[in-house]
C-alpha cells in the first residue's frame, strides 16, 4: 500500500479544511454557501484553508471555468493558503493507490452496466468479484468489506445511510480509464492533511464510502458537516448541472450576506454597506456552527 503514514506526517494536529470545486461551470449561489461555510469554519478554528479544484472528468469540464473559479474565490476575499492542487496533476498517486489495492487484492474489475444494476434492484451486488476479469474496458471497484453506514455529522448529528447502498463494492476507476471520483477524493484528502470537511448534503451518502475508504487504506477520517442544500421553488438543487446563475465577481456584499443569513449567522443590517475585509472579519469572529440549520435543505 502507499506508504499513507508519511503522507500522514505531512502535517500535524492542526485545522485544515478546503473547498474542491469542478470545473464544469462558474460559481453559482449554492457553490458560494460551501466555499463560505468551509472558510469560516477553517478561520474560526485558527486552521489553514485550501482550494482544490476537481478536475478529473474532462468531458464535463468548461473550457477556463478553473480560472474563473478562482478569480471569483479572490473577488469575494476567500483566499487560500497554499497552491492550488490540481487533481489532474494527482494521476501518478491514483495509479499507485490503485496498484496497491490490486496487489493487496483488495480490489477487482467489474464489466456490469448500469442497466444491469438498476434490473438488480439499484444497488451492485458483487457479481463480477470472483470473476477475475480483465482491466480491458471495465470499471475497477475496491472491495468495501467495512461497510460504514452510520456517522457523526458537526451539524446534522447522527446520519444513517442505506446499508445495502453503504456496503456496495464501489468504483475507485472508471471503464473508460477515468479516476472515480471516491478514489481521488479521498486520496487527495489525504495528501493535502484535510482534517475537516464542512460541505452540502448531497455528499451525506457518498460520505459513508469516503469512510469506508479511509478504513480501507488505513488512515484516519476527517471530520465531517453537512449544510443544508440550497433549492428552487421548483425542487432544484441549485447546481452547474442545472444551470444554476453564476454569482456576481464585481458585488459580493449582497450574495455574501444572503450566504450569511442562507448558513443561520444573522449578520447585522449594517454589514451591508461595509467592505469584504469587513464583512469576512465579522464573519469569522461570530462564525458559528451550531447555528447552520439542521435541515438537508432549504427552499430559496
Amino acid at each position: 500500500m502507499i506508504d499513507m503514514k508519511s503522507l500522514r506526517l505531512r502535517h500535524h494536529q492542526e485545522y485544515r479544511g478546503r473547498f474542491a470545486p469542478s470545473p464544469s461551470g462558474l460559481l453559482h449561489f449554492g457553490s458560494l454557501i460551501a466555499a463560505l461555510a468551509s472558510y469560516l469554519d477553517a478561520k474560526h478554528n485558527h486552521g489553514q484553508w485550501l482550494v482544490r479544484i476537481e478536475d478529473i472528468d474532462p468531458p464535463r469540464e468548461k473550457l477556463g471555468a478553473s480560472a474563473e473559479i478562482l478569480n471569483t474565490l479572490e473577488s469575494y476575499g476567500l483566499n487560500w493558503d497554499e497552491d492550488v492542487l490540481y487533481q489532474s496533476q494527482q494521476s501518478s498517486l491514483y495509479l499507485e493507490v490503485l496498484a496497491s489495492l490490486k496487489q493487496q487484492k483488495l480490489s477487482y474489475h467489474c464489466a456490469c452496466s448500469r442497466a444491469k444494476i438498476k434490473a438488480d434492484g439499484g444497488v451492485y451486488q458483487g457479481h463480477c468479484r470472483k470473476l477475475d476479469l480483465a482491466a480491458n474496458n471495465n470499471a475497477t471497484r475496491v472491495i468495501n468489506a467495512v461497510a460504514t453506514s452510520q456517522y457523526h455529522d458537526l451539524i446534522q448529528g447522527e446520519v444513517s445511510c442505506d446499508k445495502k447502498l453503504a456496503g456496495e463494492d464501489f468504483i475507485v476507476r472508471r471503464k473508460d480509464n477515468l479516476f472515480a471520483y471516491q478514489l481521488a477524493v479521498v486520496v487527495d484528502d489525504i495528501y493535502q492533511g484535510i482534517s475537516h470537511i464542512i460541505r452540502g448534503c448531497d455528499l451525506l451518502e457518498p460520505t459513508a464510502r469516503q469512510l469506508s475508504f479511509y478504513q480501507i487504506l488505513n488512515h484516519p477520517a476527517p471530520t465531517f458537516g453537512h449544510f443544508p442544500l440550497a433549492i428552487t421553488d421548483e425542487g432544484y438543487k441549485l447546481s452547474k448541472q442545472n444551470n444554476a446563475p453564476a454569482i456576481d465577481a464585481k458585488n459580493p456584499i449582497p450574495s455574501l450576506i444572503a450566504a450569511l443569513s442562507f448558513l443561520g449567522q444573522q449578520p447585522p443590517t449594517e454589514l451591508n454597506y461595509a467592505s469584504v475585509d469587513e464583512l469576512l472579519t465579522w464573519a469569522i469572529s461570530h462564525w458559528s456552527i451550531n447555528n447552520v440549520p439542521k435541515s438537508q435543505e432549504i427552499v430559496l
